[in-house]
């Protein structure tokens, strides 16, 4: 019995670090673009993006579709809806395609793919039926993100902080803090015509500057960029007619292998609604780290 306990704990831990950055991505192509690139027309690319990020940070919501790969830990897959109103809402499917964590969820009965709900203050994850087995029936597993700073300390607090202030211009915040950028060109994004941007980022760097933790918890998250690999990446945006975001791509490097993001955002402005599971068929992350300490000095 500890040994199911300890698995599911651990694979449900992997995934609350693995939603963080699905979250922080999303995508499809703008269909309220035309064959025209507004931003081309600004010879200063930081000016132009100052427009992008204006007009794309003034929107609501998105449907997001993308690909994920941290080294050897995963690739996925990610398809759903969000909105950045007041924190992050919006719901996800994901399917991981390699990696450990393909394997974790292999090894424990699952498909492979899952449902995520977010909401302000948390979210919450289908695991499917193998899980629900082992957990009395329950199929989603809820994260709450205070929960979560509370158990993993700087980086707990550095996924609330993602989660809640998540919005598609994050990484044009990032471009035009490195003051590193330059227009590459006109390409086509799925049909159409936008304008591409490409920059390098120090994230070590940024985190400093964007980050609302103390003097310890920074220390602390820097350190631990610094254990993955991560000094620096290249990011590199698309931009339509209407001077918003329809791609964004994030390439770095980690211990683990490479860090290889490609986004696309579409349908601007779509209304999204979220409920939460019902609680008869949820579990609460720190019930199931309870569990597994309660079970310390068990036997297989």
């Amino acid at each position: 019995m500890r040994t199911r306990t300890v698995r599911r704990v651990g694979l449900s831990v992997a995934v609350a670090a693995a939603l963080t950055s699905v979250a922080a991505c999303g995508g499809s192509d703008d269909k309220g673009s035309d064959n025209r690139g507004g931003a081309a027309v600004k010879a200063d690319p930081i000016a132009a993006l100052r427009d992008v990020q204006k007009k794309t940070g003034g929107e609501s919501s998105a449907k997001v579709e993308g690909t994920t790969q941290m080294g050897t830990t995963m690739s996925m897959k990610q398809s759903g809806t969000i909105d950045w109103t007041d924190g992050l809402t919006g719901t996800m499917e994901i399917t991981y395609t390699g990696g450990t964590m393909a394997d974790a969820m292999k090894q424990n009965g699952g498909t492979g793919t899952m449902q995520a709900r977010y909401f302000k203050d948390g979210y919450a994850v289908n695991m499917g039926e193998a899980f629900a087995k082992q957990a009395g029936g329950k199929h989603w597993i809820n994260y709450g993100y205070a929960d979560l700073a509370k158990l993993a300390g700087a980086s707990g607090e550095a996924m609330k902080q993602q989660m809640q202030n998540t919005t598609p211009d994050q990484g044009l915040k990032s471009l035009l803090a490195s003051g590193d950028v330059k227009r590459v060109g006109q390409e086509d994004v799925r049909g159409v015509s936008a304008t591409h941007y490409s920059g390098t980022v120090d994230v070590a760097a940024l985190t400093a500057k964007n980050s609302e933790l103390d003097a310890d918890q920074l220390a602390q998250l820097k350190k631990q960029l610094s254990d993955v690999g991560i000094t620096t990446e290249k990011i590199d945006i698309w931009v339509d007619k209407n001077d918003l975001l329809v791609k964004k791509t994030e390439r770095g490097q980690m211990k683990t292998g490479e860090l290889n993001s490609t986004v696309y955002y579409s349908d601007y402005g779509t209304k999204i609604s979220v409920e939460k599971p019902s609680a008869g068929d949820t579990v609460d992350f720190t019930d199931l780290v309870k569990q597994q300490q309660g079970s310390g000095a068990g036997t297989n």
